[in-house]
């Protein structure tokens, strides 16, 4: 089998998607898989909406996602001269033709086709002008685009997928495939860098299919070998319509700033539409370049489910070690970092060590990175709370400013070295015998100011002996407020 060359064929016209990534992933996943290579390319020949930060994303957004282009990046308006010379050549083998036919009059037969109920094509007006015609309408100045000319008939070309596809082009009319020399529309310029860049398979959206059998003429006119096309199902929202915001689809660069980690949307999307023998859900990277195939695919749509994004994105989470997410973690609203110490907004200076084990705290009830810190966030920022919280169930304050003021007391006896997190839980289980809702809770209330947290002797060995007391103290104050 030859080595298959594949690309990645983005326009720069937005934020790279979770459709796009999910066709780079098919792409590259194809590519490693058969040792083969995978290729980038920006379709940028929309000069008006392809925009340099959009292509900045899209680079930025696949290296994130590990899928590294086997060569260099190669733009399309970089390479005019290339379609000018096809386009040129089209031309003088009667396969394209000039149109001079003017937007309101090519609006005004659409109008009379629709009105008879008939699809709006192109008449053919311009397709027969002679030589001296259209030089003399060129010496004029006189507006056009071009147009390649269509075989009326059905034709049948094949899909890797899903077999043969029929289509009408009685239905279609001739296409324009350029503004002019030097203005190729996607649907020449496409064609012509898959065939000079010897590309082997075309795997895109099933939204393509329209554009593939008026692609596949390119090839027949030039003479070309045409690539195998794939086309990939479509992804829906969870209620079988159109994905969209709505549904939790977002650019790869929102997912990325949310705290969703690459091996989870990875993981997540190649589940859109394949699937690993038996029924393991969890796939690194690397087992999905040995395992994939092209015609695994499944060509039912796809169903888009956040839920489980962010069950992969749970998982991912807690199999790392708290030193790969400090690097991955910003701390920015948090406090900053000088030298080995972290300096919070609320005074508390904490070492390096105290940091990793508030990120193993963090981690347990976070979904994405940055819910990590936001569910510890008292240990960096000031808090308050109603004293209402610390009661505990039916208790009453007098109660638990009492248990508050025995835990205090317990605590001082403490040597610093000592107020380690199973000493202090040793103490609380000792206080509290057959109650342990009347000091347990209190006391997370007083370090927190949350309902929910880790469990509060641990909080309190990262908080230390003194910061813990000051906690206890502001509660029984606030309790005789």
């Amino acid at each position: 089998m030859i080595k298959p060359r594949v690309r990645f064929a983005p326009s720069p016209t937005g934020y790279l998607h979770l459709g796009g990534a999910r066709t780079a992933l098919f792409n590259f996943l194809f590519a490693k898989s058969q040792k083969g290579t995978f290729i980038l390319r920006i379709e940028d020949t929309d000069k008006t909406r392809s925009l340099p930060e959009y292509e900045e994303d899209i680079i930025e957004s696949l290296n994130w996602l590990g899928f590294y282009p086997d060569e260099e990046i190669v733009r399309q308006s970089q390479r005019l001269d290339l379609y000018e010379k096809v386009i040129k050549t089209l031309i003088d083998k009667g396969y394209a033709y000039y149109c001079f036919c003017s937007k309101e009059e090519l609006e005004i037969r659409r109008q009379e086709q629709l009105t008879r109920g008939e699809p709006p094509t192109y008449s053919g007006k311009c397709r027969n002008l002679s030589k001296e015609e259209v030089n003399k309408k060129l010496s004029r100045g006189e507006n056009y685009v071009i147009r390649l000319k269509i075989p009326e008939k059905i034709i049948t070309f094949k899909d890797f997928l899903r077999g043969e596809i029929k289509f009408d082009f009685r239905l279609l009319g001739d296409f324009v495939i350029a503004k002019n020399e030097k203005n190729p529309l996607y649907l020449l310029a496409a064609p012509v860098d898959d065939h000079y860049q010897g590309i082997t398979h075309v795997i895109r959206g099933e939204d393509h299919i329209p554009n593939t059998p008026k692609q596949l003429l390119i090839f027949k006119y030039m003479d070309w070998e045409p690539p195998i096309f794939v086309h990939l199902p479509l992804i829906l929202g969870p209620d079988g319509t159109k994905l969209s915001k709505r549904h939790g689809a977002k650019s790869i660069r929102e997912y990325r700033k949310d705290g969703y980690l690459p091996e989870a949307l990875i993981n997540f999307m190649v589940l859109l539409g394949w699937h690993p023998e038996g029924d393991r859900e969890i796939i690194s990277l690397e087992e999905m370049t040995r395992e994939f195939k092209l015609e695994k695919i499944n060509l039912s749509p796809a169903r888009f489910n956040i839920n489980k994004l962010i069950f992969f994105n749970r998982y991912y989470l807690k199999q790392k070690k708290a030193k790969e997410l400090l690097e991955l973690i910003d701390f920015s609203s948090y406090g900053e970092f000088k030298g080995e110490k972290f300096y919070s907004l609320n005074g508390s200076i904490y070492s390096l060590e105290k940091i990793l084990k508030i990120i193993e705290m963090g981690k347990e009830r976070a979904n994405t990175l940055s819910e990590i810190l936001q569910s510890v966030e008292f240990f960096f920022k000031d808090f308050d709370y109603d004293k209402k919280l610390l009661l505990w169930k039916d208790s009453s304050f007098e109660e638990i400013k009492k248990n508050l003021e025995e835990i205090k007391n317990e605590f001082l006896k403490m040597k610093e070295e000592d107020f380690k997190s199973n000493r202090i839980k040793e103490i609380l289980n000792n206080l509290s015998q057959n109650e342990k809702g009347k000091y347990f809770w209190p006391l997370r209330v007083a370090l927190t100011g949350k309902e929910a947290s880790p469990p509060p002797f641990e909080i309190a060995e990262i908080l230390g002996k003194e910061k813990t007391i000051f906690f206890i103290y502001q509660a029984i104050k606030k309790i005789n407020e």
